[in-house]
């Protein structure tokens, strides 16, 4: 299914997580999820969880971690 990171467009199997998302996207850019230094979000700016199932269309960016924690 098609989902976009980043406004890239990546291909992933139904059942993948944001997560899976990203790494489809980029390897690095998902291990800085995993440390916490950056964080999903969705389309409008909220939190995604990484484990959060993807749907076709989804649309994630990744932010810094830091600045994620603040809407906390």
């Amino acid at each position: 299914m098609r989902v976009y990171v980043n406004a890239a467009p990546v291909d992933v199997p139904a059942g993948a997580s944001a997560l899976d998302c990203v790494r489809a996207w980029q390897e690095d850019e998902a291990a800085a999820v995993e440390s916490g230094r950056r964080t999903i979000t969705d389309s409008r700016g909220l939190p995604a969880g990484a484990a959060s199932p993807a749907y076709a269309g989804a649309i994630y960016r990744t932010v810094s971690g830091r600045s994620a924690a603040a809407h906390d």
